[in-house]
């Protein structure tokens, strides 16, 4: 075996032998080690039966004390001294962000689950922690890193059906056990029937490919709670995403993150599928609502009809009406801004009128959403309401978003 990195090899080595002499007299002193009763059966052959050693739950309940320990704190200093190790350093592992926590959690943690099940158990093997310390080196060192981020879904369905809505974001069936594979606390922290209800069987992913000498991992909350609005605007569905994402480094557990509680939060509402037109529609949205980070009006008008999904009555009013103001309105206020909405969603004279009464004084919440994915289909928002104006005045016809338009008007 050739190992890049010597003092590190032998400062973890010392810690997985600490570790596992530290389980090892807890075993002795009482504890007890959980196994699985597995069967294994072949064609034409007696089953073979195993008990394996659960050694990953065993290793998390004392996890606490191998923190403390001086191996511990001696590996995690020379980990701080290696410079490909500062990505998971930024890890969001346990409940404190600090950069020992993180490095024990992210590196520590996992290097010495895997070399115990390899051990199938505490029995110490040069050869299963060589293995094991190969993994982490290859993780270190490699041209780079795969970084995963997964949240729940719910009050949507798609079939079955894995939808891409770009740049390494998809929403997909969630496979049975994924979460308690990587996070056995995961559990606790997924929405109310997960995974038995119709609307509560996805999973909101995000994939990324970091270079080498990454320090820092995505803002996935950030990107999923785009992506959530992206599939609102699209399909008027009550979707949230979380309460929590887990994040995954090399395929490592990395970490576990609060969703942005507006992303987090479900909108009342029947669930809703989200076919294929649809799905297509979210994914031409989403990367459009980057269009706000230098326009303050368009955000103020997403975040104000993203409010409104949880308020009823006057509340609810008073949201829409700030959301269409600022997205057409300028300063010229409600009123201008219900009859741009109406030529902009409107088709025929008669349609526009019934439009502008429904924008007007109480905007009707569907109308304000059309408004908006046909202002973010267009792209510029200071040129649409330009054009809006030149056509109320007869100088051009109305502007036009093609399919993008068309499926906000059916939505």
């Amino acid at each position: 075996m050739i190992v890049r990195a010597p003092q590190l090899f032998e400062t973890l080595q010392a810690f997985a032998l600490g570790s596992f002499r530290a389980l090892l007299q807890e075993l002795e002193r009482g504890a007890d080690l959980p196994f699985a009763f597995e069967e294994h059966s072949s064609y034409d052959r007696p089953a073979l039966y195993e008990y394996r050693p659960l050694v990953k739950p065993f290793i998390e309940t004392h996890a606490h004390a191998l923190r403390r320990r001086p191996d511990a704190e001696l590996a995690v200093e020379e980990l701080k001294r290696t410079p490909a190790a500062a990505i998971f350093a930024r890890a969001h592992a346990g409940p404190r962000a600090d950069e020992h926590e993180a490095l024990f959690g992210s590196v520590l943690l996992p290097l010495l689950m895997s070399t115990a099940e390899l051990c199938g158990g505490f029995d110490w093997d040069d050869a299963a922690f060589a293995r094991a310390y190969v993994e982490l080196e290859n993780a270190l060192f490699g041209e780079g890193h795969q970084y995963g981020a997964v949240a729940p879904v719910i009050g949507l369905t798609t079939g079955g059906a894995t939808i891409e809505l770009g740049n390494g974001i998809r929403i997909r069936t969630a496979a049975t056990g994924e979460f308690a594979k990587l996070w056995p606390e995961a559990n606790g922290l997924l929405p109310m029937d997960f995974g038995r209800e119709p609307d509560r069987l996805c999973v909101l992913e995000l994939e990324r490919s970091l270079e080498s000498g990454a320090t820092e991992p995505p803002d996935a909350p950030g990107e999923l709670a785009d992506a959530v609005t992206a599939i609102r605007l699209a399909t008027s569905a009550p979707a949230a995403a979380g309460p929590v994402l887990f994040e995954r480094l090399d395929w490592r557990p990395y970490g576990i993150r609060p969703v942005l509680p507006i992303a987090a939060t479900q909108p009342g509402g029947e669930p809703t599928r989200l076919d294929s037109f649809r799905a297509g529609l979210a994914a031409e949205l989403l990367p459009r609502l980057a269009l706000a980070d230098t326009d303050p009006d368009l955000g103020e008008a997403l975040d104000r009809w993203e409010l409104s999904l949880f308020q009823d009555g006057p509340f609810q009013a008073e949201q829409l009406r700030e959301s269409l103001s600022a997205l057409l309105g300028g300063t010229d206020g409600l009123w201008a801004a219900a009859v741009r909405g109406a030529i902009l969603l409107g088709d025929t004279p008669r349609a526009r009128a019934e439009l502008q009464s429904r924008l007007t004084a109480d905007p009707d919440a569907d109308v304000v959403r059309r408004a908006l994915v046909a202002t973010l289909a267009h792209g510029d928002r200071a040129k649409l309401v330009a054009s809006l104006d030149e056509s109320i005045l007869g100088l051009r016809p109305r502007p036009v978003a093609g399919v993008e338009l068309r499926a906000a008007e059916t939505g």
